[in-house]
């Protein structure tokens, strides 16, 4: 997992942009009271004749469906346009002879100064009365599920431009793409969560308090899931591109993190805080070794009742997709036994470190050496008691089963034994010398097993 901790960003800040032109060749209409300004139709006209060749040569993405001419500066020699787009967005535009235009969001370019008053190039056209809007197609792109209540620009460097979006509900996002605005660019929508709050890039639409409900909801849902907990406390813990982590206290002592699926925001799984320590170093609210420990008991009563005595020392959780199913390598205490448990509401099966691995799993607690007495002793079983074996691998698999190739300590050639899979602590039940298991997963490849010549 690749956690993915707040940040901060440095931007070149373009939300200042009004300031730069001087308001003497702002041509900008008149407003009556509770009415949108009038577009003067001169001023609409000259825009749609400049303003598309200018927009395409910025490398906006904006296909113009209105637009206007709002001032020059012709001692600076500069021409200022406003445009609407077909995709959503629209644009302030500033037009220099010999140099590239400049392209400001409406969503920029209209944003109050410190004195509470937009400039001179605040978007006035009618496709561009909602700009906020725009920076929908970009979340869905982006895969996150937002009803957009609130919008603003945080700002634009040579690359990217940053934006901030509040959903209904609380949560809040920072969405990061290409500068130029473009749809066809690449679109990073990150939780607000993941920002430092007072850094240049963070959100200010919502508080952290706020963002933090979230957790309330993933609770009522994961005691939906059987996992119950009275909240004492909460906490972000980190977001991947996948999923966000929250951890949670309870009021009886016990901790969960929750993980929630970060592009539709539903909850995924409750994860114990003796298993969490693979999120961002695990609970920090709830006395994760106390946890631990119980939890190691409680994997020892379950391997026995599989089956599998051990004492659990130290134990991990292996990764499923199955939330009715935990999958935990176990270490026995004073003993070179190792095992993978899988574990159901119903019961479980434990395999043993070999076994293991022929049903897909693999031990890093148990040297692969403390298999080998037992591989010896199922040779014996095919009368080749002249074998010790000094060396061992998986070759393949089926459906229904695994094969072993072993190397021998006196350096004569080995052999390979087949076990059927799905079965725990199976015995042998075929066995092959290299050159009659050459087609199983390329023969034997051992030193001491390979054809010399």
């Amino acid at each position: 997992m690749f956690p993915m901790k707040r940040f901060a960003i440095g931007l070149s800040a373009a939300l200042a942009v009004a300031i730069l032109v001087p308001a003497a060749v702002i041509s900008a209409p008149k407003e009556e009271k509770g009415k949108p300004a009038a577009v003067d139709a001169k001023a609409r006209e000259a825009g749609m004749k400049e303003a598309p060749a200018l927009i395409q040569a910025s490398g906006a993405g904006c296909t113009v469906s209105d637009a206007r001419f709002i001032g020059e500066d012709k001692k600076a020699g500069a021409k200022y346009f406003e445009v609407a787009c077909n995709e959503g967005m629209g644009f302030a535009l500033i037009a220099k002879k010999d140099v590239a235009p400049q392209v400001y969001t409406c969503l920029e370019s209209s944003q109050p100064g410190p004195d509470g008053k937009v400039g001179g190039l605040a978007c006035i056209l009618p496709g561009n009365a909602n700009p906020g809007a725009g920076l929908a197609p970009f979340v869905q792109k982006a895969g996150v599920t937002c009803d957009i209540e609130n919008t603003r620009a945080i700002g634009s460097g040579a690359k990217n431009s940053y934006f901030e979006v509040a959903c209904k509900g609380g949560s809040g996002y920072v969405v990061q793409t290409v500068s130029p605005l473009n749809i066809s660019g690449e679109v990073t929508v990150n939780s607000c969560l993941l920002y430092e709050e007072g850094a240049n890039v963070s959100c200010k639409l919502t508080n952290r308090q706020t963002q933090l409900q979230i957790v309330d909801t993933l609770n009522t849902a994961a005691a939906s899931a059987g996992t119950t907990c009275a909240i004492k406390d909460k906490r972000y813990i980190l977001s991947t591109k996948a999923d966000n982590y929250y951890e949670v206290s309870c009021q009886d002592g016990k901790g969960y993190v929750y993980q929630q699926t970060a592009t539709t925001g539903a909850f995924a799984r409750a994860i114990p805080c003796a298993q969490a320590g693979f999120v961002g170093g695990g609970c920090t609210m709830t006395d994760a070794v106390a946890a631990q420990t119980e939890q190691a008991g409680f994997y020892s009563k379950l391997a026995a009742k599989a089956g599998f005595p051990c004492d659990v020392e130290k134990y991990g959780m292996l990764p499923t997709n199955d939330p009715k199913k935990e999958i935990v390598e176990l270490k026995c205490k004073n003993s070179d036994a190792g095992a993978i448990a899988v574990f159901t509401a119903t019961g479980g099966t434990v395999y043993d470190c070999l076994t293991a691995e022929l049903n897909g799993f693999r031990c890093s607690f148990t040297k692969k050496d403390t298999q080998y007495a037992r591989l010896t002793k199922d040779l014996v079983g095919f009368n080749k008691a002249s074998c010790t074996v000094s060396d061992a691998r998986v070759i393949g698999a089926t459906d229904t089963e695994g094969f072993v190739e072993v190397a021998c300590s006196d350096g004569l050639p080995g052999w390979v034994l087949g076990y059927p899979t799905g079965v725990a602590k199976p015995a042998a039940k075929e066995f092959l010398s290299c050159v009659q298991a050459k087609g199983i997963g390329g023969g034997c490849k051992l030193p001491t097993n390979k054809v010399k010549g």
